[in-house]
């Protein structure tokens, strides 16, 4: 009897876009960083990787409007276009419209493609416009939504209080830290890949994510 042996490999040439939100949500300081440059740390990780796998890599930025889209790109020249065009963004004091920004991501990608949003929110409001348009790409795109948590909020609401001042943030901290929660579980329900951890854990989550999506053949 003969022996067969058959090599697999993941597909190549899949088209990653990172979707950096700049409104000034994005703008909190976390560990000494901006949201913003912790985000854009981390899909520069995203970029590499996704370079060094074969894929092809695309940037998408903006705020109250869109302000930037490079198409998807192959190799390490991606990466270093991606590093220059992030690093020439300005910090934004605006309010994010999610609504025109995924619309706008939509219509600009019409292949099948990895879309990986950094964004946030603050209320209700603004959570369920995120939502609404963020399954909508989901329906053509596989979407990962990176939201970064803030280690104090954690432990404020976690935290012994000492008097009533630390009772009442405690609560606050609190409502916000469960409020966050059933809206990445509906995210999460709806399809889309949630990353919620803390900017010194996002790219090692975020680069496992991808690889473990890649290996699935999920894109």
């Amino acid at each position: 009897r003969s022996l067969v042996s058959r090599e697999m490999r993941a597909e190549r040439n899949h088209h990653v876009i990172i979707a950096l939100d700049n409104g000034y949500l994005m703008r909190e300081e976390i560990a000494g960083l901006p949201k913003i440059d912790h985000a854009v740390n981390a899909g520069l990780a995203i970029a590499w990787a996704a370079a060094l796998g074969g894929d092809l890599v695309g940037l998408y930025a903006f705020d109250a409007r869109p302000r930037l889209f490079a198409p998807p790109e192959p190799g390490r020249t991606a990466f270093a276009r991606m590093r220059a065009r992030t690093a020439e963004m300005d910090y934004a004091s605006v309010e994010t419209n999610h609504t025109l920004a995924m619309a706008e991501l939509y219509a600009r990608t019409p292949r099948r493609s990895l879309i990986i949003v950094f964004s946030d929110f603050v209320d209700a409001t603004t959570a369920e416009l995120l939502v609404e348009n963020v399954t909508l790409l989901s329906k053509r795109h596989v979407i990962v939504f990176v939201a970064l948590s803030n280690p104090d909020i954690t432990a404020m609401a976690t935290g012994a209080p000492e008097n009533l001042d630390d009772v009442a943030s405690a609560v606050s901290a609190g409502q916000m830290i469960k409020e966050r929660r059933v809206v990445m579980e509906r995210l999460t329900r709806l399809g889309v890949v949630v990353v919620d951890t803390s900017p010194d854990k996002v790219t090692a989550k975020l680069v496992s994510t991808y690889l473990d999506l890649k290996a699935r053949e999920v894109i």
